[in-house]
């Protein structure tokens, strides 16, 4: 909410177009459950994705050695991130699997990892409130710089309203309560089936 309400606008404070590209989206999870399935966009994906880990050193009531692989993996991905693996690389790696040289190489392009994609590693000691309020202000500052940089109302949130506003207007039409001629054909159909589904029995 933070990052994408505040700046994932299209005009400046000014009402001007931008011609350039503001709001990142953000999405995370915890542990190693990114890994299958963020993670592989992240890692060979066409475009640039800038990635946070964040990692407390030391974590109360917690199995060591669980603390140490979820540690050792974080470390592990965003090693991958900075060097990657080349072409030729991951070719030597399939020599000895009995294949031939052409499945050699076609395995080797899927395997391969340009490398050079940006992360931050963030360690703190544990996780506590201050730990939490710092980050917190952290990413605040982080959103009001991009603000500033890219010309924008950091503080407004417009782009939600237009979807309130139809949402009241859609659940009058499944309440029965508007014409449903005051909807476009994909609203209507799809109207219809939430109340066909909903329809007392």
């Amino acid at each position: 909410q933070l990052d994408m309400e505040s700046n994932g606008k299209e005009v400046t404070q000014d009402g001007e177009q931008v011609d350039y590209p503001t709001g990142p989206i953000i999405w995370g999870s915890e542990g190693t459950n990114g890994q299958h399935s963020f993670h592989q966009l992240i890692h060979q994906g066409s475009g640039v994705i800038p990635a946070d880990f964040m990692l407390p050193l030391n974590v109360p009531n917690q199995d060591d050695t669980h603390h140490a692989m979820l540690a050792s993996n974080c470390f592990g991905q965003t090693q991958a991130l900075m060097q990657g693996k080349n072409f030729e690389a991951c070719y030597a790696d399939l020599e000895d699997k009995g294949l031939d040289d052409d499945e050699r190489r076609r395995l080797a392009a899927h395997k391969t990892m340009p490398g050079n994609k940006p992360s931050n590693t963030f360690l703190f000691d544990s996780l506590t409130p201050k730990t939490l309020g710092a980050l917190v202000a952290m990413y605040e500052h982080k959103v009001f710089v991009q603000g500033v940089i890219w010309n924008l109302n950091s503080f407004d949130q417009w782009g939600v309203e237009l979807g309130k506003v139809l949402g009241n207007q859609v659940l009058a039409g499944i309440q029965g309560e508007a014409e449903k001629e005051s909807f476009d054909a994909s609203t209507q159909q799809l109207i219809a089936r939430f109340r066909a589904a909903n329809a007392p029995k």
